[in-house]
């Protein structure tokens, strides 16, 4: 009975690189990329042993295999950016030392996985953003399940309106716009 489901994910997973090759064209090579890294949903696993930040973290399989983690639908201030070290430390405190499940289906440009990490069932990466430690990520945010993208976007509504953890700030810069002003300034 394998079988055929195999050939379904296949299948499934041709049919999205398809898609991907024939929009290319009319997309930017970042896009591209992305569309045709999109497979399956797959999951791992194991314990988390660093957090380099408020949305990427290392977690360690059962096989000693370490994993670095980018969490799918957000993103956290920079570490050097206000609330970047809170955000760290919120994700820390919610997921460091713990055994954590990793669904993803994607490696993004630099070799991460780019998952969502749940503990007993609790969508970390929506705590993130309800803490108000980390934007919905919008620019991605088609790679969401459409369930995902309507709570995370209302959890960014409802702790921006709450003022938060990073809406406490009068002009909270998104880490993108954060990232390209420090490009542009090299």
């Amino acid at each position: 009975m394998k079988t055929p489901q195999r050939l379904i994910s296949f299948v499934a997973v041709i049919l999205l690189f398809s898609a991907a090759c024939s929009r290319a064209p009319r997309q930017n090579n970042q896009q591209a990329r992305r569309s045709a890294s999109l497979s399956v949903a797959q999951s791992l696993t194991g314990r988390v042993v660093r957090i380099a930040d408020g949305d990427t973290i290392t977690v360690l399989d059962s096989a000693n295999t370490q994993h670095r983690i980018r969490l799918e639908g957000i993103d956290a201030p920079e570490s050097h950016q206000a609330f970047g070290a809170q955000s760290k430390q919120s994700l820390s405190q919610m997921v460091f030392d713990r055994d954590v499940t990793v669904t993803y289906q994607k490696t993004d440009q630099y070799g991460r996985l780019v998952g969502k990490i749940t503990i007993d069932g609790k969508d970390i990466n929506l705590e993130q953003v309800k803490l108000g430690m980390a934007w919905h990520y919008k620019e991605y945010q088609n790679e969401q399940a459409p369930e995902d993208r309507e709570l995370y976007a209302k959890a960014e509504d409802d702790a921006r309106a709450a003022r938060r953890g990073l809406w406490q700030d009068a002009n909270p810069i998104e880490p993108s716009a954060f990232r390209k002003e420090e490009r542009d300034a090299r």
